[in-house]
């Protein structure tokens, strides 16, 4: 924490004076002017959303007016005497006789009715095959075709006296009404002895009354007709739409409310329809509910703002004039250092605490000469020890030469298991020997990982069994050297080294599933986990693994805060596992030949 606080707290006098000035008066008063601004904003959103309710709710009860007078019709149709005679019995006058009846009563239900918004269409079947509609059809009117809609299916199935779709496909002719839905209320027609002699499709055009409701709206405020599944079924304005996150926030809870809508910058207001399952919506721009805020937020800002810099630079000179001394104080230590700390400030220029900070400084370069010698003197002496040490050393290569030399009296010996042993022990001393290369192929590693193996193998008495599994299109992935060794070793030395049988270890290698430009690779045994008591578990342990925390420190210098090691305990066993970034490296077609060769 303090590290970081050293980062963010300047360091020159005069960038601390401005800090100060910002922290303590600036920075209050500008969150306070703010959050003051956001609170009027907060009041004026609340304030028009209520005005917009209240829209929202005449249109809500201007539609619940239109289903109102759709059963009104309904019931009309359904009580007319006359009607009720043509439906039972069409064969009493002839089809056109019938047919100019009902286009009587149809205009007499529209005038009487639908005066100011004529945008409905009746639809009457007989059981006779015959169709009466008030308008002209899209297509040739089928009476089989419509006496199967699903929806009088629906109606038949539910047992119920009417129903109601909200998405109807509109029937009617494009040169009537273009819009793609009609809501559409289906029902049967009983007589007195409830027997049903007829079925009535009535139809409201609520594209065209939404528009003719909306035609005074603001040109920037639109208007929405949205299902409960999120479809929007009529709009106010041609191209307009709500983001996703608006109609997911709509969908989710039958209710009226508001909310602001980040993306598209506006504030959106609905209003539920429980009766159609529908939603009536508003989305008015912030910008318009804002504007004169806005310009007065900024009048005031930029006059607070230029106050503030006048300020700041008054602030700045003065604070120049204190620490002028000091920086010329810091150019000669910086000076001093360039030049061995041979450097001496002169005090006759100073007065008071200047002049007590320069002499105390130019003792500081008397004292730091004195022990800048003594460190030279005790580094050449460490650098003599540390030659000593390694003229005590013995040289690796004579292990290899000795490991050779085991090899071929095994060989000759006919001890094939001496022989393996040299060559696996062989292969790691010399990759440990090549200091010059950190990262190798995942394959070598796991060449070098299958050495380790078969010598732990050979001591134990074949106790455990290995699985490997690993992606071939990662193989030349590079990895740090020796790495999974290390974890190897954790497993069989700290988990199933103690197990008489049964021991298995687990190594996996593959893309990490959250994130595909890393490598995860992965150690598992099923032997005594972290913290769980096991026979002779630990003995003779002094210390703690050094192995796992210098595959955790080169994987720190290789990779920052890409690399990393995680050991996780598990119920039975414990579980090393290392990320680190995948970087594939492709060997050259010579290589690739002798491979295969």
């Amino acid at each position: 924490m303090r590290k970081w606080l050293g980062h963010l707290v300047p360091h020159k006098l005069k960038y601390r004076l401005f800090a100060v000035f910002a922290l303590v008066i600036l920075l209050p008063f500008s969150v306070l002017n703010l959050y003051n601004y956001q609170k009027i904003e907060s009041l004026v959103q609340n304030k028009i959303s209520e005005q917009s309710h209240e829209q929202l709710d005449n249109l809500h009860r201007s539609l619940e007016d239109q289903l109102s007078i759709a059963f009104k019709t309904l019931i009309f149709l359904e009580q007319d005497s006359e009607i009720r005679r043509i439906l039972q019995k069409p064969e009493e006058r002839s089809v056109l006789d019938n047919k100019e009846i009902m286009e009587d009563k149809f205009k007499g239900l529209n005038n009487s009715f639908f005066l100011y918004n004529p945008s409905v269409y009746f639809t009457l079947l007989d059981n006779s095959s015959h169709v009466y509609t008030s308008y002209p059809p899209n297509k040739s009117l089928n009476y089989s075709q419509i006496a199967s809609n699903p929806s009088f299916k629906a109606l038949e199935e539910a047992k119920s006296s009417y129903l109601w779709v909200s998405d109807d496909a509109n029937y009617v002719s494009r040169d009537i009404s273009k819009s793609p839905t009609l809501l559409s209320l289906y029902a049967e027609l009983r007589d007195r002895s409830n027997r049903a002699y007829g079925l009535a499709r009535i139809s409201i055009d609520f594209s065209f009354w939404f528009q003719s409701m909306l035609q005074k709206s603001e040109s920037d405020q639109a208007y929405f007709i949205m299902t409960r599944s999120g479809e929007v079924i009529a709009r106010s304005i041609p191209d307009a739409s709500l983001s996703p996150e608006a109609i997911g926030e709509i969908a989710s809870l039958p209710q009226s409310g508001h909310w602001t809508d980040q993306q598209s910058d506006s504030l959106v207001n609905y209003s539920y329809l429980s009766s159609l399952d529908w939603y009536l919506v508003d989305r008015i721009p912030l910008h318009l509910l804002f504007r004169e805020i806005e310009t007065l937020k900024k009048q005031y800002f930029v006059t607070f703002y230029v106050i503030t810099a006048a300020f700041i630079a008054v602030a700045f000179m003065i604070a120049h004039a204190f620490t002028r001394p000091l920086s010329h104080m810091q150019r000669k230590m910086k000076e001093a250092v360039r030049k061995d700390l041979r450097i001496r400030l002169p005090e006759k220029r100073y007065k008071g605490e200047i002049l007590e900070l320069t002499r105390t400084f130019n003792a500081m370069m008397v004292d730091m000469n004195g022990l800048v010698q003594r460190l030279r003197a005790e580094e050449r002496q460490k650098d003599a020890v540390h030659f000593q040490m390694l003229l005590a050393q013995m040289n690796p290569h004579f292990l290899l030469n000795t490991l050779n030399t085991m090899k071929w009296i095994g060989l000759r010996g006919g001890n094939e298991e001496i022989v393996e042993i040299c060559l696996s022990l062989g292969k790691l001393l010399e990759t440990s020997l090549n200091s010059d290369v950190d990262l190798i192929h995942l394959r070598d590693e796991i060449e070098l990982t299958r050495a380790f193996l078969y010598i732990q193998q050979v001591r134990y008495g074949n106790r455990f069994q290995v699985e490997f599994s690993y992606d071939e299109e990662l193989v030349y992935a590079l990895v740090p050297k020796l790495s999974l060794q290390p974890l190897v070793d954790n497993a069989i030395q700290h988990g199933i080294g103690n197990m008489a049988e049964g021991g298995r270890i687990w190594i996996r290698m593959g893309r990490s599933p959250q994130l595909p430009d890393r490598l995860t690779l992965e150690v598992e045994d099923n032997g005594v986990g972290i913290g769980q008591p096991g026979r002779n578990r630990g003995e003779g342990r002094k210390r703690p693994s050094i192995g796992l925390q210098n595959v955790r420190e080169r994987l720190r210098l290789l990779f920052k805060d890409k690399g990393e090691l995680e050991i996780i305990p598990l119920e039975q066993g414990t579980l090393c596992r290392m990320h680190l970034p995948v970087l594939l490296s492709e060997p050259y077609e010579s290589v690739r030949q002798s491979d295969i060769i």
